[in-house]
């Protein structure tokens, strides 16, 4: 228990500074901790709804949220989860296990190789 709560507050931590927090605590929740991959998704997805919201709360007072752009991708990124969640549905589980690990690899590298401007 002590361990999750760790977990928790490091991922939340994480989440805030924008370095993907959420994935990570996936990835606790079913390595470490031994949970259904659809329970570890059911948790991160009512774990992101505070810390995202905390998170642009924060972010908004410091002046850091650009709100032209912040509107339309709130909207499109609703839409493609509604699209993506009923797609899944109707996918097999093993291959989408294995694009969001190609998805999550593929950010990963970029993530090393981006030059900062």
């Amino acid at each position: 228990m002590i361990w999750d709560g760790f977990a928790a507050l490091a991922t939340g931590v994480l989440s805030g500074w924008g370095i993907g927090g959420g994935s990570l605590l996936m990835v606790y929740m079913t390595a470490i901790a031994g949970n259904a991959r659809l329970t570890a998704a059911t948790v991160n997805l009512l774990y992101f709804i505070p810390t995202a919201g905390s998170s642009l709360v924060f972010h908004a007072r410091e002046k850091q949220v650009v709100w032209t752009v912040f509107v339309p991708a709130v909207i499109a990124g609703l839409i493609t989860a509604a699209i993506a969640a009923t797609w899944s549905n109707h996918a097999d589980g093993l291959w989408l296990q294995k694009l969001f690990g190609a998805l999550l690899c593929y950010i990963g590298v970029t993530e090393l190789l981006r030059k900062e401007k």
